[in-house]
């Protein structure tokens, strides 16, 4: 995925940023390359949206260096905002004008060059030509958010940073949302997502997962879930609370949770977890099977390994 001859998209070390007293990024060390996707995740208030912006210079660190798109992070800021595409949660577009008129409005403000062909381009690229004339105030939540990404996308950014851009959107649109970004991809644009959706997280080329200001694990999808060396354990049957309130402390057990009919029960010392499960199932009518660890249990995990740095200190 990485552009033969390319700077890294991102490439930081040891970035720091206080707010008050509060540590929001602690010690952040990541690179993205070219052409890839890389997918945030994290408990809200973790860190991931102050996380982004430092690594694109739009914060500045307190302590820590590194680049983006081959730019200083410290010292070029204004470069970088050149070739970057920033989409918030909270796009905000004018809904009695139309797509393009939408999209012509923005490039003005932004007095770009050859405004009439930067639109039309990015209205070819997102498949947005058969309702270019529709107003946005009509279209549906998955359109808005084409809307949104086409005019990140004006200025032919190398890199775009999405925050949650799928928050409230149908999962038929978010699928085919990320067919749009798997296409920028392919063209070297590099995406940077935070994103609560584990669908969505198996579809980012690799991850980063921050908790309270740290990054607490990266790499793929199965790479992150083979790092924590978890078993998993699926149980079926009637009163499951009965069961997870048995559970709760036991050996072995290090958390449970529900996953539609069935409860999942995880833990890293394998034999000790089996041992549990097997005594506190025999004979009864609860059915005990092995299950793949999948990324919900990995996270699950590593939030409840982490401590909230937004939390009231202990007495």
């Amino acid at each position: 995925m990485n552009h033969e001859g390319s700077a890294p998209a991102i490439d930081v070390r040891g970035l720091n940023k206080h707010f008050g007293d509060k540590h929001v990024v602690r010690d952040l060390s990541l690179r993205a390359e070219r052409g890839e996707i890389l997918g945030f995740l994290g408990p809200n208030g973790s860190g991931k949206t102050t996380a982004i912006r430092l690594m694109c210079g739009l914060l500045t660190p307190e302590s820590g260096s590194g680049t983006c798109l081959g730019y200083d992070i410290r010292g070029q800021s204004a470069e970088i905002k050149r070739h970057v595409g920033y989409m918030t949660q909270r796009f905000s577009f004018w809904e009695d004008l139309s797509i393009r008129e939408n999209l012509d409005f923005i490039a003005r403000v932004y007095q770009m060059p050859r405004r009439r062909a930067a639109v039309d381009r990015a209205i070819a690229g997102l498949n947005l030509s058969a309702r270019a004339g529709q107003l946005a105030g009509a279209l549906s939540g998955g359109w808005k958010q084409r809307l949104a990404l086409a005019a990140c996308m004006l200025h032919e950014p190398q890199l775009l940073l999405l925050d949650e851009p799928t928050a409230g959107v149908d999962p038929k649109a978010r699928r085919e949302f990320w067919e749009e970004l798997h296409g920028l991809a392919d063209r070297g644009i590099s995406v940077l997502v935070s994103t609560h959706y584990m669908d969505e997280a198996e579809r980012c080329h690799r991850l980063a997962y921050i908790a309270y200001g740290q990054l607490m694990a990266q790499g793929t999808a199965a790479g992150i879930i083979a790092q924590q060396g978890l078993s998993t354990w699926s149980v079926a049957g009637d009163n499951l609370q009965e069961l997870a309130r048995k559970l709760q402390g036991a050996p072995g057990v290090e958390q449970i949770a529900a996953f539609g009919a069935a409860l999942h029960v995880t833990g890293r010392d394998a034999q000790a977890l089996e041992t549990t499960l097997r005594s506190a199932t025999g004979g009864t009518d609860w059915h005990l099977q092995p299950a793949d660890t999948g990324l919900e249990d990995v996270f699950i995990h590593l939030m409840n390994r982490s401590s909230d740095n937004y939390a009231a200190p202990k007495p």
